[in-house]
This record gives C-alpha cells, structure tokens and sequence, in this order.
C-alpha cells in the first residue's frame, strides 16, 4: 500500500510552478498579486529562480499561489 506524500508540492519544481503562474496571469500581474521586484522590473524565469531560491519569504508566497490556483 503506496502513501501519497503529504507535501502538496512533492515532485513539482520551483521552475514549473514559476511557469504555470506566468502562463496564468503573465508578469504584470504576478508582480501585482505578488510585489517582488524580480516580477516587475526586467522579469525572467531565470532571474526569479535565482531569487526566489535565496528568500524563503518570497518562494512560500509563490508557492502558495500556485497552491491557490490549483484548488
């Protein structure tokens, strides 16, 4: 009997949850549900990535979005 982890974000990288969100709502309004700076000034996948693995703070808020949307 197999137990399915209880991390709801078990096997989902920070990259494609990144991607689903942009795919979703597009920069502009990423940094507006979520003010990060990496979001509204020059954004990529790739500078975001950097920054949300350095800041705790900001990786939960956007993974709880994705949490969000997944509902």
């Amino acid at each position: 009997m197999e137990q399915k982890p209880k991390d709801p974000l078990h096997g989902i990288t920070l990259e494609k949850i990144l991607e689903a969100l942009v795919e979703k709502f597009g920069w502009d309004e990423l940094g507006t549900i979520i003010t990060i700076r990496c979001f509204t000034y020059d954004p990529s996948i790739k500078s975001s990535l950097s920054f949300l693995r350095k800041t705790p703070w900001a990786r939960k808020k956007v993974e709880d979005l994705y949490l969000s949307i997944q509902r």
